[in-house]
C-alpha cells in the first residue's frame, strides 16, 4: 500500500538508496532538508532550533529519520565526539517532540540507530534485539539516541533501525577498497572479530519493510552471516584481485584512533536480525562476496529500479 513518507537524511548513501526504493515502490516521498528547497518535494527544517514544519508531520503516514554525522570520519576528537552525539540525539529529540505535538501523528517513525548498542564483545552467542546494552562510547551514544524518541512513543509506532556496516559504493567500503587496490588490504588485530554487515540494497529494502510490518522497538539490520573482519577484507581483495597482507596490531590502532578503534574496528559483534526475519523479511544478498561485488560494480547489479 502506498504511503506518504517524510524522509530526513536523504542526501547520504543510505538515504539516496532508500529514496529510490520508496519512489519506485510507489510511495509519495517528501524530503526534509536544511537548505533552501530545490523543488516542491523538499521541505526545509532546522533541528538546531527545534523547527519542524508541523503541516508536514500531519501530512505523513510515516517518518524515516536517517540523520547523523559520519562515524567513518576519523579520528574521533573530543569535538567530533560531541558532533556525533548532537547530530543524533538532539535531532531525534526535535523530531520526537514534533510528532508528540501533532494532532494527527504519523502511524510509524523509523529512526536510525546502530548495532554499536551492543558494545565491543567478545561474545559466543549472537546479539539479538533482546540483548543488553554493551559498554563503550558508541553504546552510550546509541542508548541516548534511542531514548530521545521517547516523547513520540505514545503517539506512533517507533522503530529503532540498528544497522551494521553498510556495504555500498561509499562509507566503510571506500577506505578498505582503496587500501586493497594498493595491495594493503588491512586486517585489524587478529581479524577474528565479527563485523555485522548488510548490503545497501537490503538496507533500503529492510527500512521500507518495517514501515508496514508489525514490528516496534529495536530491529537489527545485518545479514544473517556472522562474517569476521578478515573475511570481509578477503572478499574485497578477491574482487579486486589484490593481496591483503597488511596486519595492523590492536595497540597501534588504539594509539592512532583511540575510542574509534575499540568501538568500530576491533569490536566483536555477532548480530542476528531476528526481528526482521520473524516479520517475514528475506535478504536478497546474504554472502559477503556478492555484497562487495555489487557495491564495487564487478558482478550483477540491482536493477535501476530499487523495486524487487
Amino acid at each position: 500500500m502506498a504511503m506518504r513518507i517524510l524522509l530526513s537524511g536523504a542526501s547520504g548513501m543510505i538515504g539516496t538508496a532508500l529514496h529510490m526504493r520508496l519512489r519506485d515502490m510507489g510511495h509519495d516521498v517528501r524530503l526534509l532538508v536544511r537548505r533552501p528547497p530545490a523543488h516542491d518535494r523538499e521541505v526545509r527544517w532546522d533541528p538546531a532550533t527545534d523547527t519542524v514544519p508541523s503541516e508536514q508531520i500531519e501530512w505523513a503516514d510515516a517518518v524515516v529519520s536517517l540523520s547523523g554525522s559520519s562515524l567513518t570520519r576519523l579520528p574521533w576528537t573530543p569535538g567530533y565526539r560531541s558532533t556525533i552525539r548532537s547530530s543524533r540525539v538532539d535531532t531525534t529529540h526535535t523530531m520526537a517532540t514534533a510528532i508528540a505535538e501533532a494532532t494527527n501523528p504519523p502511524r510509524v517513525w523509523a529512526n536510525a540507530s546502530a548495532v554499536g548498542y551492543y558494545g565491543r564483545g567478545p561474545r559466543l552467542d549472537p546479539f539479538d534485539e533482546s540483548s543488553p546494552k554493551g559498554s563503550g562510547f558508541l553504546a552510550d551514544i546509541v542508548e541516548m539516541w534511542e531514548a530521545a524518541t521517547a516523547p513520540a512513543a505514545d503517539r506512533t509506532r517507533v522503530v529503532h533501525l540498528r544497522t551494521g556496516v553498510v556495504i555500498g559504493p561509499m562509507g566503510a567500503l571506500t577506505p578498505l577498497a582503496l587500501a586493497t587496490k594498493f595491495g594493503c588490504g588491512p586486517t585489524f588485530a587478529s581479524g577474528a572479530q565479527r563485523w555485522p554487515w548488510v548490503s545497501l540494497f537490503d538496507e533500503a529494502r529492510a527500512i521500507e519493510h518495517v514501515l508496514s510490518a508489525d514490528v516496534a522497538g529495536p530491529v537489527n539490520i545485518a545479514a544473517p552471516m556472522l562474517d569476521t573482519q578478515s573475511e570481509v577484507v578477503d572478499a574485497v581483495a578477491r574482487r579486486l584481485h589484490r593481496p591483503n597482507w597488511l596486519r595492523i596490531p590492536a595497540p597501534l590502532l588504539r594509539v592512532v584512533l583511540g575510542t574509534a578503534a575499540n568501538d568500530m574496528l576491533l569490536a566483536d559483534q555477532p548480530v542476528a536480525p531476528n526481528v526482521l526475519l520473524d516479520s517475514g523479511f528475506e535478504f536478497s544478498i546474504d554472502q559477503i562476496d556478492e555484497a562487495v561485488a555489487v557495491a564495487l560494480g564487478l558482478k550483477w547489479k540491482p536493477p535501476q529500479s530499487y523495486s524487487d
